[in-house]
């Protein structure tokens, strides 16, 4: 049996003892040290021989013990309560508090414990935990001290403590629930990583034998049937676009991708970009430009294929999404040490609620329109990820039925940028 705890002089010095344990609880998240700290304190502030919390199971229908003092916590938590015999069922089924000041030979009490325990319960004073209005467990405390019985304060210690001990198992589930949530997610995005690099890889072979044969048999069948070749070999180069997405995103996944820098011109990489997509943005009807300083090459220091990418997904984009008779710009700027480049379309636009999720892979905004223009949601993640790889940012803004700004900033290295801009304005 534990050793008597001393008396507090007044209710005064109790409730700043509770207020001094109240602050003690908020400073850990483990639930057994919180639920042990909470039974020690109802033993110590209502001058109780022992305390437990017992939690209901609703595998068996009934209540367990756990938490109790150090003396008792092996043995009880060997113990299960039944709800219709016993007082803490009671307390638990009637959510209400209960008092018991002389216990000796009440037949209420679940008298099983007592035996495993080799203890006698003399009176006992008992507290439902409540969470949402709904019960989930019993606070208790057994045996008051000098044979004194229990007290309107010892009931309002012992609620107190009961609010505590549900905020507690409720924070310690809700984090529960939210690492068994994050150890999902890890483990399907570890199964979208193995799919894309699995996928990517397998199927680069098959690609690249129908791709040459259809190129080779294009030169040697009847002209009447090039459009059905142009057909066979336009998808095929449309499924190697994909399949190196989904390479470059294996890769970076696999930390195989670095950044290879060197100083390019950012204004140079616009100009080619632009060029490349404009035989698409003719045959929408879509009017494709670009701004750049003519004075400055904008010059950044750093893998100027994977910035090709990036840019390259964005406009794809915009040229993609934008409906016949609109237009996309593309605009860039230096501003103190970094250069920000600009697409803007005036495209479908996006709904408010998914600018958020734009970036994330396989993300589309509406599965109509993955129907309508096809692709499988990675330009967007990969501009990401090349830019991230820069140390740099890129955001959207965007209103549905209006158009879309994609914008990314990268820093330039001063001094490098600054030496080789020379080069590219002599060239």
């Amino acid at each position: 049996m534990p050793d008597k705890k001393p008396a507090f002089r007044s209710s005064t010095q109790r409730l700043e003892r509770l207020l001094e344990i109240s602050r003690n609880l908020s400073s850990t998240l483990d639930l057994q040290e919180l639920l042990q700290m909470i039974v020690d304190v109802a033993c110590e502030l209502t001058l109780s021989e022992a305390a437990s919390i017992l939690l209901h199971d609703p595998a068996t229908g009934e209540l367990r013990f756990e938490a109790a003092p150090g003396f008792q916590r092996d043995t009880l938590s060997q113990v299960s309560v039944p709800i219709d015999s016993s007082i803490a069922g009671w307390i638990f089924k009637n959510c209400r508090p209960m008092v018991i000041q002389d216990a000796t030979n009440d037949p209420r009490i679940y008298r099983e414990v007592d035996r495993k325990m080799d203890f006698q319960t003399r009176s006992i004073l008992g507290v439902p935990l409540i969470i949402k209005d709904e019960p989930i467990g019993v606070l208790e405390s057994v045996n008051k001290r000098e044979q004194r019985n229990y007290t309107e304060d010892d009931l309002a210690i012992l609620e107190t403590l009961a609010s505590q001990a549900a905020i507690a198992i409720v924070n310690a589930r809700l984090l529960q629930d939210l690492q068994i949530a994050n150890e999902d997610l890890r483990r399907l995005d570890r199964m979208k990583s193995d799919f894309i690099a699995i996928a990517s890889h397998e199927l680069r072979t098959p690609l690249g034998l129908i791709l040459g044969h259809s190129t080779f048999l294009k030169e040697q069948i009847a002209d009447k049937y090039d459009d059905q070749m142009e057909v066979i070999i336009r998808s095929a180069m449309r499924l190697k676009t994909i399949i190196e997405d989904m390479a470059t995103i294996a890769h970076r996944d696999e930390g195989q991708s670095r950044v290879r820098r060197a100083p390019f011109s950012m204004s140079q990489v616009i100009e080619d970009i632009v060029g490349r997509f404009k035989e698409a943005a003719e045959k929408k009807n879509i009017a494709l430009s670009y701004d750049v300083p003519e004075d400055n090459p904008l010059v950044i220091d750093g893998d100027r294929e994977k910035i090709d990418v990036a840019l390259a997904n964005l406009v794809q984009n915009a040229v993609i999404f934008t409906d016949p008779e609109g237009q996309v710009g593309v605009k860039a700027e230096e501003a103190s040490g970094y250069v920000k480049v600009f697409v803007v379309d005036t495209g479908i636009g996006i709904p408010e609620g998914d600018i958020d999720r734009v970036f994330d892979r396989f993300y589309q905004v509406e599965s109509h329109l993955t129907r309508k223009h096809g692709g499988m949601g990675l330009g967007l993640s990969i501009a990401k990820s090349m830019v991230e790889m820069h140390h740099g940012q890129i955001w959207c803004e965007s209103k549905e039925g209006v158009g879309s700004l994609f914008c990314f900033m990268l820093p330039a290295d001063e001094r490098r940028a600054s030496a080789a801009a020379k080069v590219f304005k002599t060239d």
